[in-house]
């Protein structure tokens, strides 16, 4: 009759006690929120519109988002994010913030955006078209994702592009809601 090897018991039970610890963590899939390198803060004013974003209750059925970005006199950005409630001809809704970049030297595509006094949030400039054409915009989290292009309406081949980018960062593309957005003009 043969005596246990308790070493090896211990060694598994180990590994099967580590394993529902880390099971029951609740842990999510890392994501990779690094930011562009370079952001021409002149060539990115103007009017973005809002291709898909991530669910939030501060833009629930929204559609025919756009944001618009300009500098205020004191060398923050003015910033307006306007659209309509659950339709195209729904109640229009705007509201007036300010940005700025916390360390332009280091990190320009860092931004901090405010529409509450004093309280800030993060603005990170993901992906970024050499052309200034489209973005993505996410923030220091995984709960915020924001897909920006200058028209209304983005390529497929460019959506689906951005989608697998976004997808490689560790994002849930399947969480992201399509704006429906006004026709080309």
């Amino acid at each position: 009759m043969s005596q246990p090897n308790w070493s090896v018991s211990l060694i598994l039970l180990s590994f099967i006690i580590s394993g529902l610890f880390t099971g029951c963590s609740g842990q999510k899939q890392m994501i990779d929120n690094s930011v562009v390198k370079e952001l021409d803060l002149q060539k990115y004013l103007g009017t973005w519109y809002e291709i898909a974003r991530y669910d939030h209750r501060f833009e629930r059925g929204m559609v025919g988002v756009t944001a618009n970005y300009s500098m205020r006199p004191d060398g923050k950005i003015k910033v307006v994010n306007s659209g309509y409630q659950d339709t195209l001809d729904g109640e229009y809704s705007e509201a007036i913030g300010k940005a700025k970049i916390p360390d332009p030297e280091n990190d320009p595509a860092k931004l901090k955006v405010s529409f509450f006094w004093i309280f800030y949030g993060d603005y990170y400039v993901l992906e970024l078209d050499e052309d200034y054409q489209w973005a993505v915009i996410g923030s220091s989290t995984d709960k915020y994702l924001w897909i920006l292009s200058r028209t209304p309406q983005m390529e497929p081949a460019v959506y689906n592009d951005l989608l697998k980018r976004i997808a490689d960062r560790g994002y849930d593309t399947s969480a992201l809601i399509k704006v429906k957005q006004k026709q080309n003009s």
